[in-house]
């Protein structure tokens, strides 16, 4: 099979091209300010390179979601509906969301009658009359994006499925999303999560919109996926319903990426990029997931989100020295700018890129001709990265052991042959490119997150239930359904709840169906 995998950074836009076990050529574009020409860049290049056209997929791992939450831009009006009251009325809504991105979204909530107990019982029956009210007053309001919440609907989400029912009916032209496809335990986190996906289900369309554009403009008639943050697949449809899963995506490709190229499955993975560096674990050839609340854009959320630590540094990092002599790197960078404005490209601004090109550990660029004070600048700066980037291993790593790191990234180069808490250090071959590698052999997953009282059911129907959703969940999204395989089971009693309280986590993954994706894209 025959894949391509894009993966667009902050400084450039990575396309590869796979063949088995094999990676055929690899490209770098600069990013754009408007991403969607930097990826038309990248695979023209990549199509120009190695004359093929004709592949079986093309994965895109992309940041239009991301830089739309971070820049507070392109997010559309939403409003929360949440279902339970009288429960939950002291926390509405948006409670402690930043007030720039409350009023891009707008603030617009709803607190209706609903939800249930944790054992599934109701707290109150759904009020059609009082929904159908509230989605009159959304659809006069100009809303069409709605995000539904219900309490304890990870139990039991029939409240929050005859919400978006009487919704549809009102706001035919409407984008609903529901809390229990997207969130876990943790009514607010997972309510803030669904909002979020709600106010980018329409940049979702357009951006989706905009990368098929881009590939009838290169003649790539071929199905296309998009990146998840949990190292799996989804086809074009789950995108434009699920772009919150998006967030994040580029350090999973990475980490999966890195795993490919160095046949370590279980590891640490340090990826510097231009602007950042992002360090995870694998465990079994996936990255372990955040197990507790994830900021995204300054609001607390309960998505699935890789477990990274994230630090400043990247090859486009500005570097600076005070009056005492001090220097520092990062947290300003270039970004996109560095292949015009640092120095080893003719520019005037030193960069993090420079030092390694001073200390030797890389050659590209114009080349540079360092005074002995640079060359001072360059050995402070690599020991202070190295330290850093060192330290967050120490941080990530669950026992005091040394760990093998593979290291990954064009920004790479930072660092030295070896390095503290690391038993081996390992830059496999097109390290530059594993983002893109890791889009391009990612297989189609599905999750299921559920809790389950066992007072109600046998622990293992509770089981066996919630493996066949997470496998239907995959082929919902784009998998055959003969290949699907349970990677991953998380069972954990929930003991501050009465009646045999359990949460039960599945993933499943299994190969792309390509056929259904070529015969969906000839039907839209």
């Amino acid at each position: 099979m025959r894949r391509i995998g894009v993966d667009v950074g902050g400084t450039n836009t990575d396309a590869v091209l796979v063949s088995g076990r094999e990676v055929r050529h690899a490209v770098k574009a600069p990013t754009t300010p408007d991403v969607t020409t930097g990826i038309t860049n990248a695979l023209r290049a990549l199509i120009d390179a190695t004359g093929v056209a004709d592949v079986d997929l093309i994965a895109l791992g992309t940041t239009h979601f991301t830089n739309a939450v971070a820049a507070v831009q392109q997010l559309a009006p939403a409003a929360a509906v949440r279902l339970g009251y009288p429960a939950s009325a002291g926390l509405p809504p948006f409670v402690d969301w930043p007030q720039p991105l409350r009023d891009a979204i707008g603030g617009t909530y709803f607190l209706c009658g609903g939800g249930h107990e944790y054992d599934g019982r109701p707290i109150s029956q759904v009020d059609k009359e009082e929904l159908l009210r509230v989605a009159e007053e959304i659809r006069r309001a100009g809303i069409r994006s709605v995000a539904v919440s219900s309490v304890f609907s990870m139990v039991n989400p029939e409240a929050e499925r005859e919400a978006a029912a009487v919704l549809a009916d009102v706001i035919p032209d409407g984008f609903v999303s529901l809390s229990h496809e997207i969130g876990r335990v943790g009514l607010l986190e997972r309510e803030n999560a669904t909002i979020l996906n709600a106010a980018l289900r329409p940049l979702a369309r357009h951006v989706v919109g905009a990368v098929r554009e881009a590939l009838t403009t290169l003649a790539l008639r071929t199905p296309l996926f998009f990146t998840q943050n949990d190292g799996t697949l989804m086809s074009v449809g789950h995108a434009e319903m699920f772009p919150v899963w998006t967030i994040a995506s580029g350090p999973t490709n990475s980490m999966r990426g890195a795993a490919f190229l160095s046949a370590l499955d279980d590891c640490a993975v340090v990826d510097i990029g231009g602007t950042t560096t992002d360090i995870g674990i694998l465990k079994g050839g996936f990255p372990r997931e955040a197990s507790t609340t994830v900021n995204v854009g300054g609001v607390r959320t309960n998505f699935r989100m890789p477990d990274v630590v994230s630090l400043p540094i990247g090859g486009g990092s500005l570097v600076t020295e005070d009056d005492n002599g001090a220097v520092t790197v990062g947290p300003a960078s270039l970004g996109y700018e560095l292949h015009s404005r640092g120095r080893a490209f003719g520019g005037d601004v030193l960069t993090a890129s420079d030092l390694a090109i001073i200390e030797g550990r890389a050659s590209f660029g114009a080349g540079l001709t360092p005074s002995g004070d640079e060359r001072r600048t360059a050995r402070l700066g690599l020991a202070s990265i190295e330290a850093r980037v060192a330290a967050a291993i120490d941080r990530m790593k669950t026992d005091a052991s040394d760990v093998p790191v593979v290291v990954v990234g064009g920004g790479s180069v930072l660092l030295p042959e070896s390095l503290t808490g690391a038993s081996v250090l390992v830059r496999p071959d097109h390290f530059a490119v594993a983002n893109a590698v890791g889009a391009a052999i990612a297989q189609v997953g599905g999750v299921a997150d559920r809790v389950f009282s066992l007072t109600e059911d046998s622990r293992e129907s509770a089981l066996s239930r919630a493996k066949q959703d997470a496998i239907d969940r995959a082929v919902e999204a784009g998998a055959r359904r003969e290949t699907v395989t349970v990677a991953d089971v998380d069972e954990v009693t929930l003991g501050y709840l009465p009646g045999s309280a359990v949460r039960i986590r599945v993933k499943a993954v299994g190969e792309v169906d390509v056929s259904r994706a070529r015969a969906e894209g000839r039907e839209g």
